[in-house]
């Protein structure tokens, strides 16, 4: 394997130092679809979805993680928008991070119950192995 040593990688428009790529980005991302047929809709280092009940999915990395201490954010579409309990509360089931996945859990708004969200955003950042 080769190694490109650079300070700065540009597009020729616009430059950016080398550690923002390395340590910055975004190491894996997912747009999917909850309600109906699980879908991805686009994706980074994201091999698959796993729909594991209602509300609760497990997210596959394509290259896994060196450490299960990386950061998650994840956000959400309700798909009960325009009613009383309208919204939706998202979040990881951090227990069960591993190196080559982890769990996403959606709920009502008053997180009451788990729900499908009509769509949901998965990002991870944090160092591949």
């Amino acid at each position: 394997m080769s190694t490109i040593i650079a300070s700065n990688i540009s597009d020729g428009t616009t430059s950016v130092p080398s550690t923002y790529v390395v340590n910055g980005s975004a190491k894996a991302w997912v747009n999917f679809t909850g309600t109906g047929s699980v879908t991805i809709n686009d994706s980074l280092n994201t091999s698959s979805l796993s729909d594991i009940g209602t509300g609760n999915y497990r997210v596959y990395y394509t290259t896994s993680m060196s450490n299960v201490n990386y950061s998650i954010t994840i956000a959400g579409a309700s798909a009960t928008a325009g009613s009383a309990g309208s919204g939706k509360n998202i979040g990881t089931y951090t227990e069960y991070n591993l190196v080559n996945s982890a769990g996403v859990s959606c709920f009502t708004a008053d997180a009451a119950a788990y729900e499908d969200p009509t769509r949901a955003f998965f990002q991870v950042a944090g160092d591949l192995a």
